[in-house]
């Protein structure tokens, strides 16, 4: 054997090596496409700020938008959150027993986790979607028959005119909703304590624990959840190709984008909230 051959690596070295190198190459590839898709979001939220102050009003475009987000999932919504507020009470009940003969507590602790959080971000989950997947099949919908291509040549820019009328709408319609949803579950928590344990309604609705800080921490994720969802969504729109099919990925794309939005934000502004209003 010559003294080349000697050195020579076996083949299962150089296989583990390829794909050691292709491990990181897929690591690479996929923290550049965070990084540019990071960038195109803050590009189009910017964008459209830009546009809700400097762009053209048009208030019959925003009102049907509000129509479509708002009257379109109030009852969506309102099924959903009461049996969000029946298992939460029920379950939370059960467990109390368990511990303490007291449930004059239960109500009160429900109604600041309800305000604080959980309104809001259940709440926003179930938008996301309903509402993040209808802006990215109509958007994508609009790019792929060229209706995105034919504003750009009549130069207009599609932000000011697809992507605003929904962000407005979507900011008020979702605060809205989410007011209507904590009334829904509060209802709903306020039956069940009654009906299985015997929790009169006056003990139940206690205000007790909800304070500034609580509604504060809650209004600043309705804005922020109603804001993410037409953001992201639209992203997922705007950047569809490959024809009905890629209309399909993006509506996967926008719910998927449009949940991790939520959730990100609810730790960001949950952690900022405990710093302020301990």
């Amino acid at each position: 054997m010559s003294a080349a051959e000697s050195h020579e690596q076996p083949p299962d070295s150089l296989a583990a090596r390829e794909r050691e190198r292709s491990f990181v190459a897929q690591i690479g590839f996929g923290s550049i496409g965070l990084f540019r898709t990071g960038a195109e979001l803050y590009s189009v939220f910017v964008r459209t700020l830009y546009y809700c102050w400097f762009g053209r009003s048009e208030p019959g475009a925003i009102v049907r938008q509000m129509y479509e987000i708002g009257n379109k999932s109030i009852f969506f919504i309102t099924v959903v959150m009461g049996f969000i507020g029946m298992i939460l009470v029920y379950q939370a009940g059960l467990q109390t027993l368990r511990v303490l003969p007291d449930l004059s507590m239960l109500g009160a602790t429900f109604l600041e986790l309800l305000v604080r959080d959980l309104a809001a971000s259940i709440g926003s989950l179930m938008l996301a979607t309903r509402v993040g997947a209808g802006i990215a099949a109509e958007v994508g919908s609009m790019v792929v028959t060229e209706q995105v291509d034919a504003l750009k040549m009549s130069a207009a820019d599609p932000i000011d005119y697809l992507i605003k009328p929904r962000f407005l709408a979507s900011v008020v319609m979702t605060t809205v909703l989410i007011v209507w949803a904590a009334g829904v579950a509060t209802l709903a928590g306020l039956l069940t304590g009654w009906a299985m344990f015997d929790l009169q309604p006056r003990t139940f609705f206690n205000l007790a624990l909800v304070d500034a800080g609580d509604l504060t921490i809650g209004l600043a994720k309705c804005v922020a959840y109603g804001a993410a969802i037409p953001v992201v969504s639209a992203h997922s729109g705007l950047t569809t190709h490959g024809g009905s099919e890629g209309v399909g990925w993006a509506t996967t794309r926008a719910v998927v984008n449009s949940s991790l939005a939520v959730i990100i934000l609810n730790m960001f502004i949950s952690a900022a909230g405990l710093a302020v209003f301990p």
